[in-house]
C-alpha cells in the first residue's frame, strides 16, 4: 500500500464521528503511539448528547515524571470513581436511544474492568465499535514519528481545532434530545451507534468528501 493511502491519526476515548470517518475511507490508517503526550484533546475525552446539551466525559490520567511524555506510556488514573461517572452518563443519556440497549452489553465492561495504559483502553473501545459498526480498518501503530505526513488529521481532529477538515463534512441524523438542542455534530461515535445502529456506517460514507488530491 502507497503511504499517501495513510491517514494518520490520534489514539481517542471513544472519539468523535469524524475521526471514524477517517477508519472508513482509507484503506491504511497509522495510528500515532510515538508522539508526546498532548493534554485537553479527544485522547482521553469524549462528547456525548445529555439532556442538557453537549457533556464531556474526561478520564483521569497519572500526571508523568518528565514534561514530555509518550502518549502510549500514559497511565489511566482511578482518582475520582471515573468508570462509575461515565458509565452513569452514558445510560443517562442513551438508555432511550433505539438501539442503546443491543450494544449496552459490549460496553459495559469496559467500565467494570481496570486498564493501565490509556492506549490500550482506547484501542480495545475503538476495536469494539468498529466490530459494531462493521468496518474493517487496517489500523497500524507507528514506530516512530513523523513529522508531516500527506493525511494528517493527528491535531486536526480536536475539540481545540479551529482548522477546517476538507474531508468532513457533518452529517444530520436522529439524536434522542434533536428537539431540545437541535442537531449537535461531530459527537462521540457513541452518539452515532446508539441512535442509528445498524445504519451507522452508512452515515459515517456521507460524511465523507473526496480525499484531496
Amino acid at each position: 500500500m502507497e503511504r499517501n493511502d495513510c491517514a494518520y491519526i490520534s489514539t481517542a476515548y471513544l472519539g468523535p464521528v469524524q475521526l471514524y470517518a477517517k477508519l472508513y475511507a482509507y484503506p491504511v490508517v497509522r495510528l500515532e503511539t510515538e508522539e508526546n503526550y498532548v493534554k485537553q484533546t479527544y485522547r482521553n475525552r469524549c462528547v456525548i448528547a445529555a439532556a442538557n446539551g453537549t457533556q464531556a466525559l474526561t478520564i483521569p490520567i497519572v500526571k508523568p515524571d518528565t514534561p514530555k511524555c509518550k502518549t502510549r506510556d500514559i497511565r489511566i488514573s482511578d482518582h475520582g470513581n471515573w468508570r462509575h461517572l461515565h458509565w452513569n452518563a452514558l445510560v443517562s443519556a442513551y438508555n432511550m436511544s433505539p438501539f442503546f440497549e443491543y450494544y449496552e452489553e459490549d460496553f459495559a465492561p469496559f467500565y467494570e474492568k481496570r486498564y493501565e495504559f490509556l492506549l490500550d483502553f482506547n484501542e480495545r473501545l475503538r476495536e469494539t465499535v468498529c466490530s459494531l459498526i462493521d468496518i474493517q480498518p487496517h489500523v497500524i501503530p507507528t514506530t516512530e514519528y513523523e513529522a508531516s505526513p500527506r493525511h494528517d488529521f493527528r491535531e486536526l481532529i480536536s475539540p481545540k481545532s479551529h482548522e477546517e477538515d476538507a474531508t468532513f463534512q457533518p452529517i444530520p441524523y436522529y439524536q434522542v434530545f434533536q428537539e431540545k438542542h437541535g442537531f449537535l455534530p461531530n459527537l462521540s461515535i457513541v452518539d452515532l451507534l446508539f441512535n442509528m445502529g445498524p445504519e451507522s456506517a452508512l452515515v459515517l460514507k456521507r460524511t465523507i468528501r473526496e480525499k484531496q488530491a
